[in-house]
């Protein structure tokens, strides 16, 4: 409560710091809650960019991993709301509410959206000794093999072990929950055949589903992915199990409303240049054209699925 009145009056400053000096002024930092080279930071490093160009003044990428992304994503909250603290989210941003008890700040009081940057799908694949090669072969041999299935997932709030979770409560089967501190040490056990299968992002899996160290079974977007034609959606397999994983980006809430009407207007321009598409496109991403309002109900929406998920399968941290 302290926090958010502290902030209220900080807003007051800042819209009147606003209209003493254009904006920017000086460098703008952007917090990825995770670590680089995933999604997140990707997409935001491709932006920052861009906005560099687009606002005049440099937009620096600060990492601030750790504790499921809720340090960067508390260091962001608590800065001054004046436009020069942005932060890029990941999937995580809509389960960590339902996962930590005490958080440090409210995901949608003390946040303000910006907008949605980019969606895309998972991908399931199995390690070959499994022998399936279709979503339903997959589940009836876990039907036949009840609690011997291995998943490999990366912490309880990831789209891995959501996924999994997700597939056990739709198909009614009983795997096994094996959990790592990243995708390169989860995907590293899987192609030694430590584990059977797992949900991932498609960049990860692609280059050892070509090389034939694991095999893809199906993607969860709508529809099927350009990028991987040939592999079937979840869908066509388990009617209605549809997810993805997306990324946006955000500001201290009380941020003045010119500041992130204009971030907004220049990352959409920025999302519908023909290089970015491209490249998002060749990750398996597709750029999103959203409004904040849109966004800050992307969110919620998001929020209250995988709330209903965790609670229902009993997700905790431990």
């Amino acid at each position: 409560m302290i926090l958010r009145l502290t902030l209220t009056a900080l807003a007051c400053l800042a819209a009147a710091a606003a209209h003493a000096q254009p904006w920017p002024s000086k460098p703008i930092r952007m917090i990825v809650p995770n670590a680089p080279a995933g999604l997140a930071d990707i997409s935001a490093r491709m932006i920052a960019s861009k906005l560099s160009e687009t606002l005049g003044q440099q937009v620096v990428v600060d990492n601030r991993a750790g504790a499921g992304s809720t340090i960067g994503t508390a260091m962001a909250v608590k800065a001054y709301p004046d436009g020069y603290t942005l932060l890029t989210v990941f999937d995580s941003h809509a389960t960590n509410p339902h996962l930590f008890k005490n958080l440090e700040y409210d995901t949608f009081k003390d946040l303000a959206p910006i907008s949605l940057l980019v969606r895309g799908p998972l991908l399931l694949a199995v390690h070959p000794k499994v022998g399936t090669k279709t979503v339903q072969e997959l589940v009836q041999l876990a039907k036949t093999k009840p609690g011997e299935l291995k998943f490999a997932t990366v912490g309880p709030g990831s789209p891995a072990r959501l996924l999994m979770e997700m597939l056990k409560a739709e198909a009614h089967v009983d795997v096994v929950n094996v959990p790592y501190r990243g995708a390169g040490p989860a995907v590293t056990d899987l192609i030694g055949g430590h584990t059977d299968a797992i949900f991932a992002t498609i960049p990860t899996l692609n280059p050892h589903i070509k090389a034939g160290r694991l095999n893809a079974l199906a993607i969860t977007s709508p529809k099927r992915s350009s990028v991987m034609s040939g592999v079937p959606t979840m869908n066509e397999n388990i009617s209605g199990f549809v997810a993805e994983s997306w990324v946006g980006m955000l500001a201290p809430a009380h941020t003045p409303a010119a500041i992130i009407a204009r971030l907004n207007s220049d990352a959409v321009k920025i999302l519908a240049l023909p290089e970015i598409r491209a490249r998002f496109a060749e990750l398996g991403y597709e750029t999103v054209d959203s409004t904040p309002a849109q966004f800050d109900k992307w969110i919620r929406s998001e929020t209250e699925r995988w709330g209903k998920l965790i609670r229902a399968q009993k997700i905790t941290l431990e």
